[in-house]
């Protein structure tokens, strides 16, 4: 007799994913709203070289240097935790990447207390970007892996957790903008509150395997390869007579990485587009999209923190939450993989929106207006197709390939952003 399903207490399990989710890329939104923080440190040396804009040659390769190290060790490292997977534990994986990634914030927030010269506080600002996003990798990867054997709407409190992650971070930036505080305070403030979410989640995750409706997905999961043993030996004695039936082909269908593959190729590519686009176009396009209607005011200096970075990230983090309660079009139609065809329409609007400076192509959107309304479409549509394809992809497959189905979306989700980080540089370069 089947053992019946227990429910989820309180939301328990839900909340806990969707903390891990905030503890995931809450730390690294951070690191990057402190960008002007890193960037000042590294203009004291008098004797470095100076760019044309009176930027240090450290300042001025910061950001490149920053995507660099981060894309890399995320994109590797999400495609290697596919195998980790099968030879690591699920516990040691995660564990290990939280407690790593709060050694290296724990040490980010005592440095900024210590002077340090431009050179070695570059090298090791970008030696802790690639610890961050290498064990950021595989704690994402995994989460999703682990998502991905429950069902299928607990994916969604992982996706929202980090569009809250985004919201956070752009909500920071304009309060430390508007109470006017010193970039170390604001940054040392950054590194604090996110060793305090990492810690917030260390504690989620060790509570996670005592609750009944999270080790009830866990146990079926142990059961279930010796439940497909006893299917294959129950089909070898129906087939034993048939002739060109071998024990050698019945083991070609155990499953592989391909096999898997094979089976959400259409989910995998459509989340690695859906980022190629909006990573390609945020931040580096929108970014340098000017206020005209400003006029010197205090809107100028709120606009992109607001309309940009907030605005953005409120309405991924509502696309995101919103497949809590709907997931339309289903996993099986045709109908989401060209609505995420259709998003590339986003980057000639914010194109043709008032990006400086601009070298080779008229300004059609002037008014801000349009830019807030093509902002409001392009975070709202990232955040709900995106998590449509994350919580699709893994039941695709059977329910012993899934948490391997979902590290292999993570990876085609990372794959994404390094395509778009890429593709950032060209259609920047076209303005």
């Amino acid at each position: 007799m089947a053992t019946q399903e227990p429910s989820d207490k309180y939301k328990a399990v839900w909340l806990i994913f969707f903390m891990l989710g905030l503890g995931t890329l809450l730390p690294w939104n951070f690191f990057m709203t402190a960008t002007m923080y890193f960037t000042s440190r590294l203009g004291d040396n008098t004797t470095a070289e100076a760019t044309e804009d009176n930027r240090s040659v450290l300042q001025a390769k910061f950001n490149n240097v920053m995507t660099l190290c981060a894309m890399i060790p995320l994109l590797v490292f999400s495609y290697l935790n596919s195998f980790l997977i099968q030879r690591i534990s699920q516990k040691l994986r995660i564990m290990g990447s939280l407690v790593a990634i709060l050694l290296v914030f724990l040490v980010t927030a005592i440095l900024v207390k210590v002077s340090m010269e431009p050179l070695p506080f570059f090298v090791t600002t970008m030696l802790k970007i690639v610890i961050i996003n290498t064990f950021g990798a595989v704690l994402q990867g995994s989460l999703f892996g682990m998502a991905g054997t429950l069902p299928a709407s607990y994916t969604t409190p992982i996706m929202s957790g980090q569009g809250l992650a985004g919201t956070f971070a752009a909500f920071s930036m304009i309060c430390a903008i508007a109470s006017g505080s010193a970039l170390t305070d604001s940054a040392f403030g950054y590194f604090i509150t996110a060793c305090a979410v990492i810690g917030l989640a260390i504690v989620a995750y060790i509570a996670l395997p005592k609750l009944e409706f999270y080790q009830y997905y866990v146990d079926k999961i142990q059961s279930s390869p010796a439940q497909d043993e006893e299917n294959k030996m129950d089909l070898l004695k129906k087939e034993e007579n048939k002739p060109g039936t071998s024990s050698a082909e019945e083991a070609k269908k155990n499953p592989s990485m391909v096999d898997i593959f094979k089976k959400i190729w259409v989910m995998a590519l459509s989340v690695c587009f859906c980022f190629t686009i909006t990573i390609g176009t945020f931040p580096a396009v929108t970014a340098d999209v000017k206020s005209t209607i400003a006029n010197g005011g205090a809107w100028e200096m709120y606009f992109i923190p607001v309309s940009c970075f907030l605005l953005f990230n409120l309405c991924d983090w509502a696309g995101r939450s919103l497949t809590a309660v709907c997931m339309w079009p289903g996993k099986d139609s045709k109908l989401l993989p060209v609505l995420l065809l259709a998003r590339v329409v986003f980057v000639p609007l914010f194109m043709l929106c008032n990006v400086q400076p601009r070298y080779n192509m008229p300004v059609f959107f002037e008014h801000d207006a349009w830019f807030i309304i093509f902002m409001i479409g392009f975070g709202f549509s990232n955040g709900y197709l995106a998590s449509l394809c994350m919580c699709f992809g893994p039941k695709k497959v059977a329910m012993n390939e899934a948490e391997t189905a979902g590290a292999v979306m993570a990876f085609f989700l990372s794959l994404g952003l390094a395509l778009g980080a890429s593709f950032s540089f060209l259609f920047r370069g076209v303005i």
